[in-house]
């Protein structure tokens, strides 16, 4: 079957969920074969070309590997990359004072509209760990037998004026999907267990256990009503036009 960015665009959000989930050694070669599908595919592939190269050179930093990382920012800054809040990440933030990475932070155009659509997925990204995170502590000591599933604010729908928005896209899909899977696997573990219990042990406590399946449907409805009222919003007036990034060092990443 001939690659279409569809199929290219699932493969990569395959890809990453696989690292997020297992971690990123395994995935190496099958991002270097994105890489080489998606330029295959020429124009319309080449967003897809810088997806592969960011993401490797986000698994270079996991590793220590500082070159690598200015090697393929400088590849995905080629093919249209120009997450600059990515940029600001804690853990880039060592290498903003080598004039290699400076330079190719200056090479990238974004326009505002885009500008803050980038700022709103990666604070998503960050309120979606908190979210996953509260809800795991929410969920010890459960006596029910349901299942909570991770509501998540709706993807913007609008058309950005530069390709490397749908990049930070894909990586907001993948983290979801990433923490569903884990908050699924944990809660069929909890509702399995405790319907063990309910068969094995006389002295499971079934009223606790319905005063538990009301309270966490009532912490899911309010948790999937929190997700849908952060739904990005487009700002009247945005710019529509290329300008510079701001300047390096001057994005605060989102907590």
């Amino acid at each position: 079957m001939a690659d279409t960015v569809h199929s290219l665009v699932a493969r990569v959000h395959e890809l990453l969920v696989a690292q997020l989930t297992h971690g990123g050694a395994a995935v190496v070669p099958g991002i270097h074969d994105v890489i080489a599908r998606a330029t295959a595919l020429g124009p319309d592939g080449t967003w897809l070309a810088a997806a592969g190269h960011s993401t490797l050179a986000g698994l270079a930093l996991a590793h220590g590997r500082p070159e690598e990382v200015i090697h393929h920012l400088d590849a995905a800054v080629t093919a249209g990359y120009n997450d600059c809040v990515a940029l600001h990440m804690p853990a880039l933030q060592p290498l903003h004072h080598d004039p290699r990475f400076r330079a190719l932070y200056q090479r990238m155009r974004i326009t505002l509209a885009d500008l803050d659509e980038l700022l709103w997925l990666h604070q998503e990204m960050q309120t979606m760990v908190r979210e996953a995170q509260n809800a795991t502590v929410d969920n010890i000591g459960r006596l029910d037998t349901g299942v909570s599933l991770l509501p998540r604010a709706p993807l913007p729908t609008r058309e950005p004026h530069t390709p490397g928005v749908l990049i930070t896209r894909i990586d907001l899909s993948a983290a979801h999907t990433a923490l569903q899977q884990a908050a699924v696997k944990a809660e069929f573990q909890r509702s399995a267990g405790n319907t063990s219990l309910s068969l094995i042990d006389d002295t499971w406590d079934q009223p606790r256990a319905m005063r538990d399946a009301w309270h966490a449907d009532d912490l899911d409805t309010r948790r999937q009503q929190a997700a849908e009222a952060r739904a990005f919003v487009e700002r009247p007036g945005a710019g529509s036009m290329l300008v510079p990034c701001p300047p390096l060092g001057s994005i605060r990443y989102p907590a």
